[in-house]
């Protein structure tokens, strides 16, 4: 198993991050009719740019990119993106979710120990430290198996839900209750350890059942995002988005 620490820049845990760009993008219809979700177009570029981007300017070297829906835009559009540098992890035979697009990744050798993992239709503006340097000055692997990014809901543009997740005075995350609003958004940004991926069920799945898992071993933990992030899941999400970015 590779270490991430051993080629990582000085400041990161890890040199390498997963994008999660395989789904349907079901909620962005009509846009995702004839395109995938992350070449959808906010402020002048496709959603899965501004991710890479935030990636490169971190100093994050290598990304793998899953693929599945209309796979073949996809991987013509990032064929001649240098850096970060890409990988992809093909399900076009089967979209395997979160979860089961994070094993067969790592199975094929493609992320080192630790990773960073991201939904390639992430949005953000970072605080006084980019988000991957965050991730990594808390990252803990005697303690953590999974290090997730967290927004409080006045961070949180366009976001109408009750929250995901609360944590404890140690950070560690637990679940919202029923019939609760919880204070913490999960922003789709983690930092993953291997451990994390240990027996892993067969085809999909979602990364919440390895999360379930680590909550019931207070190895899941939480850090709370500095700047704002943005919910660009529909398309009445895209012109709020880019007012507010054109006004940072």
């Amino acid at each position: 198993m590779t270490s991430a620490s051993d080629t990582a820049p000085a400041g990161l845990a890890s040199d390498t991050a997963m994008l999660m760009a395989a789904g349907l993008g079901k909620r962005m219809r009509p846009l995702t009719t004839t395109r995938p979700k992350p070449l959808v177009q906010v402020a002048g570029k496709p959603l899965i740019d501004h991710a890479l981007d935030r990636l490169a300017h971190a100093g994050v070297a290598r990304a793998v990119v899953n693929v599945h829906y209309l796979a073949d835009q996809l991987q013509a559009h990032l064929r001649g993106r240098t850096a970060p540098a890409i990988t992809l992890s093909d399900e076009r035979d089967l979209l395997l979710e979160t979860g089961g697009g994070m094993v067969k990744a790592a199975k094929a050798g493609a992320l080192p120990d630790p990773f960073f993992c991201l939904n390639s239709d992430n949005i953000w503006l970072d605080g006084p430290r980019n988000v991957f340097a965050e991730l990594s000055a808390a990252w803990d692997p005697a303690r953590m198996d999974g290090l997730l990014l967290m927004v409080r809901h006045t961070g949180a543009h366009n976001y109408h839900g009750q929250g995901d997740f609360c944590l404890d005075p140690l950070g560690r995350v637990t679940r919202r209750r029923e019939r609760r609003v919880a204070p913490y958004i999960y922003t789709g940004i983690q930092l993953v350890s291997h451990r994390l991926l240990r027996d892993a069920p067969e085809g999909a799945f979602s990364t919440n059942l390895f999360w379930t898992r680590a909550i019931a071993e207070q190895r899941l933990y939480g850090i709370v995002h500095t700047g704002e992030w943005f919910e660009v899941g529909a398309p009445e999400h895209i012109a709020p988005t880019e007012m507010r970015l054109g006004q940072g």
